[in-house]
């Protein structure tokens, strides 16, 4: 019976892998007119997978196995109880209804990429209607005892998260930095804070320094490579196969710097997981809000770190010679300068959870009918300016800005600032075992990335998120250090 559901959890990874070769395919190579086929072949193979989980003989196999669970290993007990969710998640969504929604959200991407770079947001109006629409169908199905709705799928994404406790956390959130926020506005009136890092450079360039920052950081080529997309994104097909994308804008250069340390903390996170958990269900990262986690430290606590930069400094020069012009001092206030952008992505540390929250009222708003596709590109605007003093000019750099909501992901945005304020918490429990500026300047990465192996990366699924967070800080997600470490940096910084 064990053999049997070894069998068949490595074939639906199988079919998995397939299915992200064929994602990583449609987002960095594939012909525009092969586009329909992919998307095609991405909705018959989330069948299989639909109808593995479901068949009789899975199912049966599951629920014999859960019948014994005291005489399972810790690995199967949690197979098997993610099984037994997966498997009531998916029997409750008729098969048809699944095909059609996996098909629409492949194709979507396309449509999407067609509609940002026309700036049209009519041609993509009716496919995230529909986005939406199937994920309330999907969302009643599937809800027990949710108060709300929407609080179905942010459980989906952070297991024990809702409403009641995002609003909570946002509403400190914005109490405390948004006040903040205004003080820093307040002083850089009176200060000469000139852009000197916006400057053209090769794309081809950006690529050889986004490869070698990849690995400075702790990203194994041998189990992993680097592309370009529209949107940056992290995909695995086990730990011996991890992808990461950048796209290179080539008059913003620090732009692809950060995506790809960004997206190198998921890829370390994916290939550090236990090697006795591929061809098992847990073989890749925790949570998103937990997984974000790893990125975000790695982008903004580690790279963004003046001790990260100082004996690095000279080799960036090497590919980006405009920096030769730069005091060092002066990088680094550039590189940690408060600025509300329009682009979440491109935000500083400071507002890039005011842009999370904006998206998380959005999601919020539509679930409970408040408003309808066609009023989000005002509201989005309304929310800008609400929350950042500034409007998109048009809906390509507002509403239609992240492929996330087109290809499916909603009640997916919360678990970015909810990532935040984990490596937060963190970063302050590693502080206290080692001099982390320390490891940084003396080239040792390898401390920090085998720190977070050790504690986090190697468990994969294997432990919840809660269970983790509360093991290896000691408390449960506590904002407060998320919103001292903002302080105490940018009030340096900006001296207030």
């Amino acid at each position: 019976m064990r053999e049997k559901f070894r069998e068949l959890v490595k074939k639906k990874n199988k079919i998995f892998a397939n299915l992200e070769l064929i994602q990583w395919d449609l987002e960095t190579k594939t012909p525009v007119k092969s586009k329909p086929y992919l998307s095609e072949l991405v909705g018959e193979l989330s069948m299989q997978e639909y109808n593995l989980f479901t068949s009789d003989e899975f199912v049966n196999l599951v629920e014999s196995l859960n019948k014994e669970k005291n005489n399972l290993t810790e690995i199967e007990k949690k197979e098997v109880e993610l099984s037994m969710e997966e498997i009531e998640k998916k029997k409750k969504i008729p098969a048809d209804e699944y095909e059609a929604y996996a098909k629409l959200t492949s194709i979507n991407q396309g449509i999407w990429e067609e509609a940002k770079a026309k700036n049209d947001f009519s041609i993509i109006k009716d496919g995230l209607e529909k986005i939406f629409n199937y994920n309330k169908k999907f969302a009643e199905y599937r809800r027990k005892d949710e108060k709300n709705l929407y609080d179905v799928l942010l459980n989906d994404y952070e297991k024990g998260m809702d409403t009641e406790k995002l609003d909570i956390f946002f509403s400190e959130l914005k109490k405390e930095i948004v006040p903040f926020l205004k003080k820093i506005q307040e002083k850089k009136k009176s200060l000469k804070e000139e852009d000197k890092l916006n400057v053209p450079v090769d794309e081809d360039i950006q690529m050889k320094f986004a490869k070698y920052l990849a690995a400075y950081v702790g990203f194994d080529f041998e189990k992993g490579l680097v592309e370009t997309s529209e949107h940056p994104f992290t995909l695995n097909l086990n730990k011996n196969d991890v992808r990461l994308t950048t796209n290179n804008k080539r008059n913003m250069p620090f732009s692809t710097v950060f995506s790809i340390i960004h997206e190198a903390g998921h890829g370390i996170y994916e290939q550090q997981t236990a090697d006795n958990l591929i061809d098992t269900l847990l073989g890749s990262g925790g949570s998103m809000g937990l997984h974000e986690s790893q990125s975000r430290f790695m982008e903004n606590i580690v790279g963004r770190n003046k001790a990260f930069w100082k004996p690095l400094y000279k080799k960036a020069m090497e590919f980006y010679p405009f920096l030769k012009n730069i005091d060092f001092e002066e990088f680094i206030k550039q590189i940690n300068k408060i600025e509300p952008e329009l682009i979440r992505t491109e935000a500083d540390e400071l507002t890039y959870s005011l842009h999370i929250m904006l998206r998380y009222e959005i999601e919020k708003m539509i679930f409970a009918g408040e408003v309808s596709i066609d009023d989000l590109p005002k509201i989005w605007n309304q929310k800008m300016v609400e929350y950042l003093g500034i409007e998109p000019k048009n809906d390509a750099e507002g509403l239609m800005q992240d492929i996330h909501w087109y290809c499916g992901l909603v009640g997916y945005f919360p678990s970015y600032a909810i990532g935040n304020a984990y490596a937060s918490q963190i970063y302050n429990t590693m502080k206290k075992d080692f001099d982390v500026d320390k490891a940084l300047e003396n080239q040792d990465l390898k401390k920090i990335t085998d720190w977070l192996g050790e504690k986090i990366h190697k468990y994969g699924r294997l432990k919840d998120t809660p269970v983790i967070i509360k093991e290896v800080t000691g408390e449960d997600l506590n904002p407060k250090y998320y919103i001292e470490y903002l302080k105490e940096k940018y009030s340096k910084i900006y001296q207030i």
